[in-house]
């Protein structure tokens, strides 16, 4: 199946809403404490995300020949990799990393002189490591919130 990757629009946020929160409650959601949930879920909302392509965030969405969104990674500040989703069925296909290094390369493009951070889901610290990226502390556990805080650092 061909996948194209390109600039998310206002107009792919309820679909990327969609998408990440989906993936959240199956993989994310388990690893937090469920007073958190709500929130986490909220701030991935398809008012949230439209609100976050329009302010300093800059988001790339994977999408498959029917048009549907299958992937997503958006960076905050040209500096923290705020999501990165691929939907279950595109997983295993370099997706991921894909979708990386385009917000990568935008970031690098628009000032980012190559220090990149990330607060990793538990279960998808292999992923970040396969990109270059290292713990800088152990699990965390932030009010309920639990990930892993991760830092890269390219040569440019």
């Amino acid at each position: 199946m061909s996948i194209n990757i390109r600039k998310a629009v206002i107009s792919d946020a309820k679909a990327i809403s969609v998408l990440i929160l989906r993936l959240t409650k199956k993989y994310v959601c388990p690893t937090c404490d469920l007073s958190v949930h709500s929130v986490l879920l909220d701030s991935m909302s398809e008012e949230n995300i439209k609100t976050y392509l329009s302010a300093n965030y800059f988001y790339a969405v994977a999408v498959n020949m029917n048009d549907d969104i299958v992937g997503v990674a958006g960076i905050r500040d040209y500096s923290h990799l705020y999501h990165l989703f691929v939907d279950e069925g595109s997983q295993g296909k370099g997706l991921s990393r894909q979708l990386w290094e385009v917000v990568k390369d935008e970031s690098l493009k628009n000032g980012n002189s190559g220090h990149f951070t990330v607060n990793s889901a538990v279960n998808a610290e292999s992923v970040y490591l396969s990109f270059g990226f290292n713990r800088t502390e152990g699990i965390r556990n932030r009010d309920g919130v639990v990930d892993i805080p991760m830092a890269l650092d390219t040569v440019c």
